[in-house]
């Protein structure tokens, strides 16, 4: 046993420092190219809160997105589940409708935890939630996830422009250091190649495309430690971002007073496709009134013997 994920001791340590440790992510988690986007005929403006590359962009909600927003408990909290919910009034960050968003967090047997999303909106809007739990499967602190083993059931990712925004094509990894599909592969193996895609990213901090039924709860990653540990990744979402820490500076003091060094941890964020109000080819992301917005993630982690890894 251990603590594998990056994070605070204090909330305000999370609202003042926070690169979205932990945080259930939205309206929309990741980007909106130009941060606007149109739904039956209108246009929405956004805040514009990243610009990657020179080119701005609404990224993960915006200036004050569900990550900085303060959740209330619904009904009461057991030794293994815990629900919380959002009100985020229309016009908010400028996205419209009344949005109520409804997270379970649920431990299951086996060392399983189950992310359940539930939304409900008054006007059409889109919606993206994410968990962005930043991981080290060596234990928190630890200097480097480099060595860490990935294996993703993607055979297409979404290729970037240096803004990090989806061209729209759905490109094959196949002979391309995003080829974490043949075989599993050690992250810092390409993670420093020359290629103008970890160029835009400083690493890798793109989409990937699953391999499984559009819709369907299926495994997405599969993710092995020197230390011995196993976490997979099973999804309802048709997509997974891998993050790789590129942004970590050294400046932030962890949770066992450690600092959190340059890709000292790895983000696996399950998701609609970036910019998918303005990518029509893309499975849409416009939650209407009358149907509910439901997604479920689990988390599985599990131990196995790294024969011949270097500890």
């Amino acid at each position: 046993f251990g603590d594998i994920v990056l994070g605070f001791n204090s909330l305000d340590d999370y609202r003042k420092k926070s690169p979205y440790f932990g945080a259930i992510v939205g309206r929309y988690g990741n980007r909106i190219a130009k941060g606007e986007f149109s739904v039956d005929g209108k246009t929405y403006r956004l805040a514009k809160n990243n610009t990657p590359g020179g080119e701005p962009c609404s990224l993960h909600g915006g200036n004050v997105g569900y990550d900085k927003r303060l959740w209330r408990t619904v009904g009461a909290p057991t030794a293994s589940s815990l629900t919380l919910e959002l009100v985020d009034p229309a016009g908010t960050e400028g996205y419209p409708g009344t949005v109520t968003a409804r997270v379970t967090f649920q431990v299951e047997p086996e060392d399983t935890l189950r992310i359940s999303y539930r939304i409900t909106t008054t006007a059409a809007t889109p919606v993206n939630l994410t968990h962005h739990g930043y991981f080290n499967l060596n234990g928190e602190g630890n200097p480097s996830i480099l060595d860490h083993r990935l294996q993703l059931h993607c055979s297409r990712y979404t290729p970037v422009t240096k803004g990090l925004i989806p061209t729209g094509e759905l490109a094959s990894v196949k002979g391309t250091p995003f080829d974490f599909k043949t075989e599993a592969v050690a992250i810092g193996k390409h993670v420093n190649d020359l290629h103008p895609q970890l160029d835009f990213g400083g690493g890798f901090d793109h989409n990937f495309v699953g391999d499984k039924p559009a819709g369907k709860f299926g495994l997405l990653a599969d993710v092995w430690a020197p230390s011995g540990r196993r976490m997979q990744v099973y999804s309802t979402e048709p997509g997974i971002q891998l993050y790789t820490g590129n942004f970590l500076d050294n400046s932030i003091i962890g949770k066992s007073g450690k600092p959190y060094l340059y890709r000292s941890a790895f983000c696996l964020e399950t998701q609609h496709y970036p910019d998918s109000p303005n990518q029509p080819k893309f499975p849409s992301t416009i939650v209407r009134p009358g149907k509910a917005y439901e997604s479920v993630t689990e988390y599985r982690f599990s131990e196995f013997v790294p024969v011949g890894w270097k500890k």
